[in-house]
């Protein structure tokens, strides 16, 4: 087992004036620490490409993951998908990814756009293997993966972008790859580079698409563990064990809470240092500074915020300039959790703050448990290892 994983992020846009998208992505996770990825396009656009989509990708991903024969899978999707009324065909097209272990990777790729790969900040012509299932042209190809490869799958809807306006004949395939290559080694995550790639296409489209659009990036990277600290022990003589738990792990170190990082203060020998003048006119209470620590920030206001632009980031991600130029504690928290890390681990105490029991405080003041397994939901989601243990 190496210590690279995969960091997986995907976007999509509808056709104009549709409620609903005809692409959609799919993505499992198995128990040997393989992921199955399905990026499919139902035919057309609107709820019967919605029902096409999802159950292309639903059953590819499934009978993918349970290793049954592409041909098997292929031959299932034709006969379980619903024939379209007006066109008398059942068709949406579908890119898939399988990650062995994070080692190995399996393309199978069925009229979509072929999907870009970037090796070394350049675009890398990967060798595939053809063959036909039902009459269908597939190209299966396997890949030895190394750090920072980059894979791009996309629906149409993205090289299709701009034709007759823009361009004559859309945003070409080799155009979008030299403009992803141009981000590959800026750092940024696969969530961030699939939304510049859909909003670029958006763009070409006048702010109104005339298909559906969908990006999926899956960058492979070393893992990164994150560990943060939330509240005291329930239990005083806890102290000493929690926080040498918490120090002993791998990687960065966050504190939140007042009361939290007075006890870390007392722990480490180093004094809190409050920052007053960052950010002064932000709502979010100000970050401190204990030596040995890499953020200090306050607790329950702090971590609401979190909470907040992760449910964004995980939807719409329009807040991603708020987070990602801010320099209150809630933004720095959004910064090394979405963008750095790859493992997640929390340790909660379980003491309970008098003033977070005030009937007249608004709802978001939940206690820190909620507030934490909340905040873990949205992190597995961005496919994140999430650790809690409680004090």
């Amino acid at each position: 087992m190496n210590d690279l994983c995969a960091d997986i992020g995907y976007k999509s846009i509808n056709h104009y004036g549709e409620q609903l998208c005809g692409d959609h992505v799919e993505i499992v996770e198995q128990d040997d620490g393989s992921t199955v990825i399905v990026l499919a396009d139902g035919l057309g656009s609107g709820v019967k490409a919605s029902i096409l989509s999802t159950l292309t990708s639903k059953i590819l991903s499934t009978m993918v993951a349970a290793e049954l024969p592409i041909e098997e899978c292929i031959s299932t999707i034709a006969a379980t998908l619903p024939v379209c009324s007006e066109r008398g065909v059942a068709y949406s097209t579908f890119t898939v990814f399988r990650l062995l272990r994070n080692q190995t990777a399996e393309m199978i790729q069925y009229d979509n756009p072929l999907v870009i790969m970037i090796r070394d900040g350049k675009v890398y012509d990967y060798s595939k293997t053809e063959f036909n299932v039902d009459g269908k042209k597939i190209y299966r190809t396997t890949i030895r993966l190394k750090e920072d490869d980059t894979f791009v799958a996309m629906s149409d809807g993205c090289p299709h972008a701009g034709i007759g306006d823009v361009f004559n004949f859309g945003w070409k395939r080799e155009e979008i790859a030299e403009y992803m290559a141009g981000f590959s080694l800026a750092g940024f995550t696969s969530k961030v580079l699939s939304t510049m790639l859909v909003e670029e296409c958006n763009k070409l489209y006048g702010g109104k698409p005339g298909d559906d659009a969908t990006a999926c990036v899956v960058r492979i990277r070393k893992r990164e563990p994150m560990n943060i600290l939330f509240g005291p022990p329930s239990n005083r003589d806890d102290c000493t064990r929690m926080m040498s738990l918490f120090f002993s792990k791998e990687g960065k170190h966050i504190v939140c809470g007042g009361t939290t990082s007075s006890i870390v203060s007392r722990y480490l020998h180093k004094p809190v240092k409050v920052n007053l003048n960052v950010n002064l006119n932000s709502d979010i209470p100000p970050i401190g500074e204990i030596e040995g620590v890499d953020l200090v920030t306050e607790g329950v206001i702090t971590m609401s915020r979190v909470i907040e632009y992760a449910k964004d980031y995980l939807g719409p991600n329009q807040d991603y300039e708020k987070w990602n130029f801010g320099r209150d504690g809630a933004s720095k928290i959004c910064r090394l959790l979405f963008e750095e890390a790859t493992d997640v681990n929390f340790y909660v105490g379980r003491a309970v703050n008098p003033a977070h029991q005030n009937p007249d405080l608004p709802i978001n003041f939940n206690i820190k448990m909620n507030l934490v397994e909340e905040l873990s939901v949205s992190l597995r989601k961005m496919g994140k290892r999430v650790r809690i243990s409680y004090f």
